[in-house]
């Protein structure tokens, strides 16, 4: 069980600490490696991702990603910025399926920024699409605007664009997933007005035929971005593009009270994994010992689940999670009236302490 480490900047080398601390707890033999990536990578190597780095996340049987960026690369060309490195792995891997699960835990109902009785016994799965649509479309760029009010000044330009075949397999993850919960699909589009997504929900629609013991229900994003607020619990699973789920995942995040509570998992056709918190990499508060590690614990968790097909070991580290929340710990992300807060590194030896 070959892990490859990757802590990367701002927050990333504090929170990765804590999840392999805790993974190390479990007394399972791992062989964890660790490389630089991101900001840490171009400045080791002049690219967020080199070519080391690549290499030992192929030949691992996961990757645990903490996370990329720092204001100091901001005037980089794009291809050198530290974004570029998970954009990197998500296709040298084959990554294409994000699943993020938003799980309010009933002692951080009061840290969401809605009404307790709206957010209470949330569970959520959200699979977004991750090697496709504008972020990776062809062709792209800036050019001389060819036609319109604004012909002959500088446009910038992105491709919207899904293969049959992309949307397929995102829609069998998600029916797949569905069977294991709630038998409910939400595939979330914008096909009254883009073509791109009119061709998304026919093809969802298709495939749906496999699975008529799963409800399926199409939303248009601006519908589902105001649902999430409104009446979250009515959601199972969500599936839907690399764009749209960049955004709602973000939103999910904080119905569960912080986006330091949101673990993701992105994976291969063969249930290869990065492993990942939803947030990134909070530079003002790197090297200050606050950061939330929870959400990098819970994607180890996942990263047990899934890639490994250690149930019982996650589910040792969930429960874990559980029972440091219900002793009161918070770091200051989620801390509210009565609670102690804790550090990073506080947090970290909570859960290890609360694994038995």
């Amino acid at each position: 069980m070959k892990i490859a480490v990757l802590p990367g900047d701002g927050i990333g080398p504090e929170i990765t600490h804590e999840a392999v601390k805790v993974l190390s707890a479990l007394g399972d033999s791992f062989e964890m490696e660790m490389a630089q990536v991101g900001g840490a990578g171009y400045a080791a190597h002049g690219h967020p991702l080199p070519e080391g780095t690549l290499k030992l996340a192929k030949e691992a049987d996961a990757v645990l990603f903490g996370a990329v960026g720092d204001y100091q690369y901001d005037t980089l060309e794009r291809a050198l910025r530290p974004e570029q490195a998970i954009l990197g792995l998500r296709k040298e891997l084959g990554l294409f399926a994000n699943l993020r699960p938003a799980i309010l835990y009933p002692e951080l109902a009061g840290a969401s920024t809605l009404k307790p009785e709206v957010v209470s016994g949330l569970d959520i799965l959200i699979i977004r699409e991750l090697t496709g649509d504008i972020y990776f479309g062809k062709p792209r760029g800036v050019r001389e605007c060819p036609d319109g009010p604004f012909a002959g000044q500088r446009e910038g330009f992105d491709t919207m664009r899904y293969a049959e075949g992309e949307i397929r397999r995102i829609a069998h993850v998600a029916f797949q997933a569905a069977r294991k919960r709630d038998r409910r699909v939400t595939s979330v589009d914008k096909a009254n007005v883009l073509e791109t997504f009119q061709f998304w929900r026919d093809v969802v629609t298709s495939v749906h035929k496999e699975y008529q013991d799963v409800e399926l229900e199409h939303m248009y994003v601006d519908n589902a971005a105001m649902q999430l607020v409104r009446a979250p619990k009515k959601f199972d699973v969500l599936v839907t593009g690399n764009m749209f789920g960049d955004i709602l995942s973000d939103a999910a995040a904080m119905l569960t009270g912080s986006i330091g509570m949101l673990p993701s998992a992105s994976l291969d056709a063969n249930n290869k994994g990065l492993y990942e918190p939803s947030h990134g990499s909070a530079p003002d508060i790197a090297g200050k010992g606050v950061a939330n590690p929870l959400a990098t614990i819970l994607s180890a968790a996942m990263m047990l689940r899934f890639t490994f097909g250690k149930t019982e070991q996650a589910d040792r580290i969930e429960t874990a999670v559980k029972r440091v929340l219900a002793q009161g710990l918070r770091t200051p992300d989620i801390h509210e009236p009565g609670s102690t807060k804790v550090g990073t590194k506080e947090m970290g030896d909570a859960v290890v302490a609360a694994l038995g």
